[in-house]
């Protein structure tokens, strides 16, 4: 499961390092202030929708994952003895507390983005 924590850590850090990269590029261009201002806020917004877009995806994945083999545990569940069928328990139970960290982490990561971004803007102003 560190895979995906891991992943979300990347996509998460990938996104504030685009964000900030935007924010320094657009400050040094030799443009007047309010123009800047409105193509970091452009940026801003571009980045914001593609981060809720991957985070759909992502949370489309892991839900369809999800489905997969909890569907799979419930199929091989009917045929356990009662010490199997427990066990079966415990996994689709961690799978589905997996899916709910996994999908906490890039909400929390992708609203930390935004939020760092939104503060540029509003230094900007």
């Amino acid at each position: 499961m560190s895979k995906k924590s891991n992943s979300a850590a990347i996509l998460a850090a990938l996104l504030a390092g685009a964000a900030t990269g935007v924010v320094l590029g657009l400050l040094y261009a030799p443009e007047e202030g309010k123009e800047t201002r409105k193509k970091i806020r452009d940026k801003a917004n571009d980045l914001k929708d593609k981060a809720v877009d991957e985070y759909g995806k992502t949370s489309e994945k892991v839900r369809d994952t999800y489905s997969e083999v909890s569907s799979n545990v419930k199929d091989k569940y009917q045929s356990l003895s009662s010490h199997l069928k427990e066990t079966a328990q415990n996994v689709a139970s961690t799978v589905k507390d997996s899916y709910d960290k996994y999908k906490d982490q890039i909400v929390s990561k992708t609203s930390d983005v935004v939020k760092d971004v939104e503060t540029e803007l509003d230094g900007l102003k």
